[in-house]
């Protein structure tokens, strides 16, 4: 995969010695400002949208999340205690949508308890569980539920990344949908875009719109799921803005979107330092950034990540991680700093996914979290980890 974005943005003036090594620093002020693009495009078209939480959940910036967006999605209980907590802002008026591919009958009390749409990923699930939501509902509780679809028309670049994949376990094959299946059902819920624009959520529409129509009188919303990559600097705004209205005029319905990367585009770097490099054939540099460890999309996607600074055209060392994995390399890249160790660098577009997915594989330390306003050049550390972090995940 090829990524889309890598605007170094405030960060191509940041110092990196100004924080420890590895380190994440987000921008503040750059979240700031994707959230003010996705709410423009919420306010204009009317919709409601939601920050998916699996892509990023620096949840010391929930309140700006909450300030700006309608609430977020989650991916199963943790992430729905994290929503309702951090995230619903002062007057707790936030949304939390809940889909998990799986539930676990005793999780689903409390999924109850904190979310206001519950998202099933087929109706034999949600047939199973509804003694469970009949009961919640009997003590007060009060929710929508929805039922996730699989469009069956991929979209994506990289199959195994495409919701649409053959014999894909994401959402029930819109071919099989019958009216009986949205009995109790409030809402049809898909996802299948990944890092995209526009064009192919039209497509996707235009390819499933048949066979929904017959339904939406008796649902109260749509959710076109995440994969929107509303905040980069080439999407079709516009286009999505008159699209959303379209659909809603024409169906009645209410519209979600569920953003994820895009609340945290362009808005985070991860801080390394060169440890050692020796000769093998190319200069081979060992980091403190562990691409197994700290960025596992590069080996699972595969992709490259854009480096702060890299100079066109010059020297190219390949750099790896501290692990033991021999496939812990990151790439081959033109550093703007000599290859010596002590030398640092870092990784743009790192705040979303990298920093939720990572682990302490080899007792590799996690990097430390910063924020940073470019606005106002504050800088405060979040979190750090040490032993006690690696040790406590084992037994």
């Amino acid at each position: 995969m090829e990524t889309r974005a890598g605007d170094p943005g405030a960060f191509a003036h940041f110092d990196l010695n100004r924080v420890p090594s590895p380190a994440f620093v987000v921008d503040a002020a750059a979240v700031r400002r994707n959230l003010t693009i996705l709410k423009d495009v919420r306010d204009r078209s009317g919709i409601k949208l939601l920050a998916a939480l699996k892509a990023f959940s620096m949840w010391s910036l929930g309140p700006t999340v909450a300030a700006y967006l309608d609430g977020v999605c989650a991916s199963g209980l943790y992430e729905a205690r994290l929503g309702r907590e951090e995230y619903t802002g002062l007057d707790e008026k936030g949304e939390v949508a809940t889909y998990c591919a799986g539930y676990k009958a005793a999780d689903l009390p409390e999924i109850c308890a904190l979310s206001d749409h519950i998202i099933f990923n087929s109706p034999g699930q949600h047939e199973r569980f509804r003694p469970i939501l009949d009961n919640a509902r009997a003590v007060g509780r009060s929710f929508d539920v929805g039922l996730r679809i699989n469009p069956l028309h991929a979209e994506g670049e990289v199959a195994k990344y495409d919701p649409c994949q053959p014999h894909s376990r994401l959402g029930f094959p819109i071919d099989q949908l019958r009216p009986e299946h949205l009995d109790g059902v409030d809402g049809i819920h898909f996802h299948s875009l990944c890092e995209q624009d526009f064009v192919p959520l039209a497509r996707t529409w235009a390819a499933i719109e048949p066979s929904l129509k017959a339904h939406f009188g008796q649902l109260k919303w749509l959710n076109f799921g995440g994969g929107h990559h509303i905040t980069r600097a080439d999407y079709q705004r516009e286009e999505l803005i008159t699209f959303l209205q379209r659909v809603k005029a024409q169906t009645g319905l209410e519209i979600y979107l569920e953003p994820g990367e895009a609340v945290a585009l362009d808005a985070g770097i991860l801080v390394g330092e060169i440890l050692d490099v020796v000769e093998n054939g190319m200069p081979v540099a060992i980091i403190d950034i562990s691409a197994t460890c700290h960025m596992p999309d590069v080996i699972e996607a595969p992709y490259r990540p854009a480096m702060l600074g890299e100079v066109v055209g010059g020297p190219v060392v390949r750099l790896g991680g501290p692990s033991c994995l021999a496939g812990d390399i990151i790439g081959d890249f033109a550093l703007p700093v000599p290859a010596e160790p002590g030398q640092r660098i870092a990784f743009l577009d790192q705040a979303h996914y990298s920093m939720v997915k990572t682990n302490t594989f080899n007792g590799v330390p996690l990097p430390a979290i910063w924020l940073w306003d470019s606005e106002t050049d504050e800088l405060r550390e979040i979190r750090n980890f040490d032993y006690t972090d690696f040790k406590n995940r084992l037994s």
